[in-house]
């Protein structure tokens, strides 16, 4: 059986399960008061960073859904920061193990997917580096012990909302209770990301917060698949942009028809701001139908 391994466990989070409970335990009481949620969730857009840096907004996404259902599956876009190529990679078949114990693939959909497609490509070695969907699980395993896992890398291609229109028509003809979450980080502002259009000091960071993330918030609450990828691309407001897109995409063919903002911070606020003034923006967004 294939077994995909922890590769950034004590660096974006606890390795010891004791310790990955307790932070768990710790981000959902940060995370910010839910409000009331208009119609069925479809999926979620939440952050990749250590946990320390954006957990409560992953919190408070996985506990929205928590309050309204009970997915058997999670499919989980994630970003590509490794990995060339334009196609998406499935990990397929076996277990994900982490610090909260093993959670399964869901093959049969895994399989019927690759059956609709050649956009998507079981390629589980993709997976063996890759944080974005990795630190994730845990945060789905604290909440739906019994939930099944599909991880998608999806790279910010031309091909991105296509992938996902294809997943969204796959999960449509199964049925069964799915639900989907994309993994994107949003400006990487700073000297250190080489990024700093507006300046090193203060401004330069509320711009990146108030003005270029919001920019990339907005498309996705107004649920337009086809523009997040490029958008990214020009304004460096989303790390990714693929993952998102496809989400988008498929939560549009399960009547999707708008997005509801729950968190949106930075670096900057939940750990400081370094000396350099360095920080990355956050958001968590759920995508509902009504």
């Amino acid at each position: 059986m294939m077994i995909r391994a922890p590769a950034v466990a004590d660096m974006f989070y606890p390795s010891a399960s004791a310790a990955c409970r307790q932070s768990l335990d710790e981000c959902f009481k940060a995370r910010s008061p839910l409000p009331a949620i208009d119609g069925k969730i479809i999926g979620g857009l939440v952050p990749h960073a250590g946990w320390v840096c954006s957990g409560r907004v992953t919190a408070a996404v996985v506990s929205a859904i928590s309050e309204q259902r009970s997915p058997g599956t999670f499919v989980i876009f994630g970003a590509v920061h490794r990995r060339t190529g334009s196609k998406a990679a499935i990990f397929s078949r076996g277990k994900w193990d982490t610090p909260a114990g093993p959670i399964d693939i869901d093959e049969s959909l895994a399989e019927r997917l690759m059956g609709q497609t050649e956009l998507i490509e079981d390629d589980p070695r993709a997976h063996e580096l890759e944080h974005s969907i990795e630190v994730q699980v845990p945060f789905i395993q604290r909440l739906f012990p019994d939930a099944r896992l599909l991880p998608i890398m999806v790279p910010p291609s031309p091909h991105a909302a296509e992938i996902g229109r294809t997943v969204g028509r796959t999960l449509e003809s199964r049925g069964g209770d799915a639900v989907m979450l994309a993994s994107s980080d949003l400006t990487h502002y700073g000297p250190r990301y080489g990024f700093t259009p507006k300046g090193t000091e203060a401004d330069g960071l509320d711009w990146a917060k108030n003005v270029n993330d919001r920019r990339f918030i907005d498309l996705v609450l107004d649920l337009d698949a086809d523009a997040v990828v490029a958008e990214a691309a020009q304004h460096r407001n989303a790390c990714g942009s693929g993952a998102v897109a496809a989400l988008i995409a498929a939560a549009k063919v399960l009547s999707a028809d708008r997005g509801v903002l729950l968190d949106h911070t930075t670096s900057a606020e939940t750990v400081g701001v370094d000396a350099r003034n360095n920080a990355v923006g956050y958001a968590g967004i759920l995508l509902t139908s009504r």
